[in-house]
């Protein structure tokens, strides 16, 4: 089928999927009012693909099919093939500001790692590899749209993966396995046309029936979305422009006897093989992240900006110290993405090399099954500098805007022709009307506070993992010991 087109991606939503929002069965996302901002975004980003201008650097040539697919699924081999990659999630990311951490590109990248480590996955099953890449070669041609589910629900954090009613193994047959359990948080699974369970949480010896990662449809059988309250609840972009268009949602995922078919299956049971898939992944899902967070970034540093222009604030030295700052890890930001481009070019050649990868699933095994020699740039990035960045810019919002950012009144009020003297008057800007100035300030809010922004400082704290436990994973590496090595060298001199 190759790229698809926005209502191509509406049209697949209506497929009887179970989604309960607000204690009710939506039987139509499509139609489902608090979902239209969103689903008409996602639509959009397919269509532009379509733009005679943009086609070139957000498309490739199928290597199976020969028709223009996503430049998001590209395995590149050489620095050209990076940096088309790199211009078509750019086009993506920028498109919607970086606020969507769930566009299709995210899980494409996802996938496209798995394909890259396909022979991890087949180290003692080969099915399993070629079920690996199979499988992104079918979200290559389909184009789809995907969602992942990584955590165990939070019943009991201080006993083990059973008391947390997670997914696991709970019979089989010959067309595949049968598994029940709930996993979150399916951030866009409402809207997304399937769902992969991958790891995130290790297995221990005797949790083989939870080691498990697989692919499904969104409508399978057995298969129950219970999302989260909207933060979309109608109103005027005007007064919501954030969460009128990007409330991705965020769902609980409850399998209740669902048949996975075996060539939906990438492990099951083998407890090494589950707990090195991370690891073995080359970083095309970190990279994207990456990019993703760089046009978040810019958008927060040029809110910071103009929200400073309507309030007069950026003549103030203070104030454009705390811009300056921002813009000095914009830089930042883009070098750490060259940076990590060129370290998953490395990572990815060096893996083909050893692996013997051409072109589809290698059935070699050994080479570097999860073991994959490579810096972190990449994750390093997202689990240090850009949820730390994302507070600092939100805190520079907060300080620029302060007490403008909660008198703003709505859309409505500037409609009302006994208001519009008054209203122009007390809420007009240093260089700019009421109406301007007010539209500023509501994108600032939504961009920090409501739901909305209180949901997004969360997701940037937490993308990458529990912040302590990632910090606490660079204390044993590599580079740790070389740094101490450097200052032992001085001691023995």
């Amino acid at each position: 089928m190759a790229i698809r087109t926005g209502k191509n991606y509406i049209e697949s939503l209506r497929d009887g999927r179970s989604v309960y929002v607000n204690g009710s069965l939506v039987r139509d996302v499509t139609k489902y009012a608090p979902f239209e901002g969103v689903i008409g975004e996602l639509a959009a980003l397919y269509d532009r693909a379509h733009d005679a201008e943009l086609t070139p650097s957000m498309t490739y040539t199928s290597p199976t099919s020969g028709e223009l697919v996503s430049s998001s699924f590209l395995q590149v081999t050489n620095w050209t093939e990076m940096e088309h990659r790199i211009k078509g999630e750019r086009i993506r990311a920028e498109t919607v500001g970086g606020w969507m951490g769930r566009q299709p590109d995210y899980m494409n990248a996802f996938v496209t790692d798995m394909a890259a480590a396909s022979d991890h996955f087949g180290r003692n099953e080969p099915a399993f590899g070629r079920n690996t890449w199979n499988y992104y070669e079918l979200c290559r041609e389909k184009d789809l749209c995907l969602t992942h589910a990584l955590v165990d629900p939070q019943i009991d954090r201080s006993r083990g993966v059973s008391a947390q009613e997670a997914v696991r193994i709970v019979g089989e047959n010959d067309r595949g396995l049968i598994v029940s359990g709930a996993r979150m948080l399916a951030t866009l699974a409402a809207v997304s046309d399937e769902i992969i369970l991958a790891p995130y949480a290790n297995r221990k010896a005797g949790e083989e029936d939870y080691a498990i990662c697989f692919a499904v449809p969104n409508n399978a059988p057995g298969l129950k979305l219970i999302c989260r309250e909207t933060y979309d609840r109608g109103g005027s972009k005007f007064d919501h422009p954030l969460s009128r268009r990007y409330d991705e949602g965020d769902a609980l995922a409850i399998f209740d006897n669902v048949l996975v078919p075996w060539e939906r299956v990438f492990a099951a049971r083998d407890i090494e093989t589950y707990n090195l898939i991370r690891p073995s992944l080359p970083g095309y899902l970190w990279m994207q992240a990456v990019i993703r967070s760089t046009s978040k970034l810019r958008f927060m540093t040029g809110l910071a900006t103009l929200v400073g222009q309507a309030v007069g604030r950026n003549e103030l030295p203070r104030y454009q110290e705390m811009v300056g700052e921002l813009v000095g890890n914009v830089e930042l930001a883009e070098g750490l993405l060259i940076a990590a481009a060129h370290q998953l070019l490395e990572n990815v050649t060096s893996r083909r090399g050893a692996a013997g990868i051409t072109g589809g699933p290698s059935r070699r095994i050994g080479g570097s099954h999860g073991t994959l020699t490579r810096g972190l740039i990449g994750v390093t990035a997202i689990r240090l500098f850009f949820p730390a960045i994302h507070e600092k810019a939100v805190q520079t919002i907060r300080l620029m805007g302060s007490s403008g950012l909660v008198m703003t009144p709505s859309e409505r009020d500037f409609d009302n022709p006994e208001l519009e003297e008054i209203l122009g008057r007390h809420f007009k800007g240093s260089d700019r009307t009421a109406r301007e100035r007010i539209k500023v300030m509501k994108l600032a809010w939504d961009a920090i506070s409501g739901d909305f922004g209180g949901r997004q400082l969360l997701y940037e704290f937490f993308f990458a993992g529990d912040p302590f436990n990632n910090r606490l994973l660079y204390f044993g590496t590599e580079r740790n010991r070389e740094c101490t090595a450097l200052v032992q060298r001085l001691l023995d001199s």
